[in-house]
This record gives structure tokens, sequence and C-alpha cells, in this order.
């Protein structure tokens, strides 16, 4: 564990059998936002990334941050996928979000094109070589829990997936996918593609495109997974509930689900879990 000795039991935890890493001193405000928690937060995810590309850790797994705190430490931030990215040396686009999460006894997991931008921004973003991109990240991905052919669906940016952008930008990325021996299909209407079953993943374009679905049919249990770089990074897809902090009260069911998302008897736990 990467954090504040002092700070973690402060909280009552008990740190007995866990090796934490100390990250600098600094203020602590329960239940407050404040720029220290976001200087905090962000130097103890570069420390766990820095250590991970050097082979320390096998992956890494992040707790819920503000992003508000992050913003008032003057910090510029727009999430952990490009924050990933830029500490392991590479472009910020390089870093995807993938949404995992459990609905009706499948898995579902949701990669964006775009992600913490304005929608007039993130549609001005979308082109034919970052949805290209992002399917060819979610497939390699894929590859990597033992799917040997993983099936895609990709939605459009349109109601419907009827407009310019579907002709000219997504459908022609579809097509090089396939040619790349990729199975993809799409692009179809995002407010029915998650509903679609048989499918591994699906690649979306917009934020609320992805995180709407998952909000609504996995609160508190979504995983959020940095992909396309050499780290593996999982993280929460909520935030920090500052408003019941050190309360006791908190649901550690994302938490969960975040760390047991990079581990090999995931389906093991997950049945032991429903037996106790």
């Amino acid at each position: 564990m990467i954090g504040a000795h002092d700070v973690l039991e402060a909280q009552g935890l008990s740190l007995k059998k866990i090796r934490v890493v100390e990250t600098g001193r600094r203020e602590f405000h329960v239940g407050e936002i404040h720029p220290e928690h976001g200087r905090a937060a962000l130097d103890a995810a570069r420390n766990a990334i820095e250590g991970a590309l050097a082979g320390e850790y096998a992956a890494v797994v992040a707790a819920p941050h503000s992003e508000t705190a992050i913003h008032a430490a003057g910090i510029a931030f727009d999430g952990y996928p490009s924050f990933v990215a830029r500490t392991a040396g590479l472009a910020p686009e390089d870093g995807i979000l993938m949404l995992c999460f459990r609905h009706a006894g499948r898995e579902v997991r949701i990669a964006h094109v775009t992600l913490h931008a304005s929608v007039r921004r993130a549609v001005e973003m979308i082109s034919t070589g970052r949805v290209l991109q992002t399917i060819k990240a979610a497939s390699e991905f894929l590859k990597k829990l033992g799917m040997q052919d993983p099936r895609i669906a990709v939605s459009g940016v349109n109601p419907h997936a009827a407009g310019e952008e579907e002709l000219a930008i997504i459908a022609p990325a579809i097509d090089a996918a396939r040619r790349e021996g990729i199975t993809v299909d799409g692009p179809i209407g995002a407010d029915t593609l998650v509903w679609r079953a048989g499918y591994d993943a699906y690649v979306v374009m917009l934020h609320d495109q992805g995180h709407v679905a998952a909000k609504v049919l996995a609160p508190n249990g979504a995983a959020a997974l940095t992909i396309g770089t050499p780290v593996l990074f999982s993280s929460v897809a909520h935030g920090a509930a500052f408003d019941i902090a050190g309360r006791n009260r908190a649901d550690p069911a994302a938490m969960v689900e975040a760390i047991t998302r990079l581990v090999g008897h995931r389906r093991r736990a997950a049945k032991t879990r429903r037996k106790t």
C-alpha cells in the first residue's frame, strides 16, 4: 500500500501484514475538499505507476479520488487513463478507460474513445484513428484475459447511429479493425448497445454513453480500468464521498471489484462471496 502510515492508522485501519510505502507528509482534513488531498492522491498514484513500470508491482489499484481537490491544488488532471499514460511517457490519448462490471449474469466491459471533454470538443476529437486505437486496445486487453477471438460492438455518436460521423469516421475504423482480424460489429445506437448480449466488450464514443449505463446497472459496483498502456491499472468508477468520510458507512463493493479485476482467480473469489 502506498500512502501515509499515520493517516491510515488514524482512521482505525489495521495495517498488520500490510507493507506501507510512505509518501510525503501532508495536511489531512477528514471529509473536506482540500488541495493537499489532491496532491496526496496523485503522489501515491505516480509512485505506484512508476513502481509498476520498474517491475516492483504487477498491477496498481487506486482508491477513490477527488478531481475537485486535485484541481484545487492547481494540477491539470483529466482522469487516471491520461495520467497513467503521461507517467509512462506516452501520449495522453494512449490511456483508454474501460468500465467493467457484472450485470444479469454476464460481464460488461465498456471502452471509451473520448472521456473528460465537452460534447462539442469530444465530437471534434473522434477520428478514425482514435476509434481504431480504442477497438485494438480493447481486443488486446481481452486476449490478455485469455479470449482467443473476442467480439466487440461499437456505438455511434448520433441517435440511432445515423449521421455523418458514423459514415465518414466510425464505419471506416470498424472496417480497418476487421482487416486486422478483429471481430467487431457496428456502428450501433448507443441507447441499445450494452443490451446486446454476446459481446465481450463495447466501445463508445462519449463519456456519458458508457458511464450512464455503468452507474445505472452497477451503482457502486463498477471498476475503472486503464488499457492501452504498459501498466495494469484499476480504480473505482465513483468519487470520494467526503460527505460520509470517517463514519464507517462507505460501501467497498467497487473497490473489491477494482482489485479482483486484476487477479487470476476472480471467478472463484466471486463465487465465494456469493456463498458467504
